[in-house]
C-alpha cells in the first residue's frame, strides 16, 4: 500500500482521540437551554432520566436533544451523526445508554447520574462525543481511497 504512512498516522490520531474521549473539549457550538425552577440544584438540573431526540410532526430533529424536562440542547451538527458505532451514531449510543433503568428481575437501579460526582458529567460527555465524532469524520474523510490489488 503506497499510502501506508497516511493510514498509520490517521490510526494514531484516532486512537489518541478515542482513548482520551473524556478529555476532549466539549463541542462549543451546542446551545444549552436551561429552564429549571429557581433554586434547583445543579445535580437536579442536570439529572438524566432518559434523553431523546424530539420528533416534531413525526420527523426526528437530530439538531436537538431533549436532555431532561428542564434542559434542551440545540445546534447539534448533523455531521456528528456520521460517526457510527455499529448501526447507530455515537451520539445515539450515549442517548440510549445514559438513562435510568431498572432491571426487571433483580429490581436493581442502574443510574448513570451516580457514575460521577460532577453534576454536568453526562451533558459534557455528550458534548465531548460530538467533538470526537466530528474529529473522527475529518480524519477518516482525509484518507485516500484504498489501492487494493487483487
Amino acid at each position: 500500500m503506497r499510502d501506508f504512512q497516511l493510514f498509520a498516522d490517521a490510526g494514531r490520531k484516532l486512537a489518541d482521540l478515542h482513548l482520551k474521549y473524556e478529555q476532549a473539549e466539549p463541542y462549543q457550538g451546542i446551545v444549552e437551554e436551561v429552564d429549571a425552577p429557581p433554586g434547583t440544584s445543579l445535580r437536579d438540573t442536570f439529572r438524566v432520566v432518559k434523553m431523546k431526540i424530539p420528533k416534531p410532526k413525526g420527523k426526528e430533529d437530530r439538531s436537538t436533544i431533549q436532555y431532561n424536562s428542564w434542559v434542551k440542547l440545540s445546534n447539534v451538527p448533523e455531521e456528528a451523526y456520521r460517526y457510527q458505532l455499529g448501526v447507530r451514531s455515537a451520539i445515539e449510543w450515549i442517548i440510549d445508554r445514559y438513562q435510568v433503568k431498572v432491571d426487571k428481575t433483580s429490581k436493581i437501579v442502574n443510574d448513570p447520574n451516580d457514575w460521577s460526582n460532577d453534576p454536568r458529567y453526562i451533558i459534557d460527555l455528550l458534548k465531548r462525543i460530538v467533538t470526537v465524532s466530528l474529529e473522527t469524520i475529518k480524519i477518516v474523510d482525509r484518507l485516500p481511497a484504498l489501492d487494493i490489488v487483487e
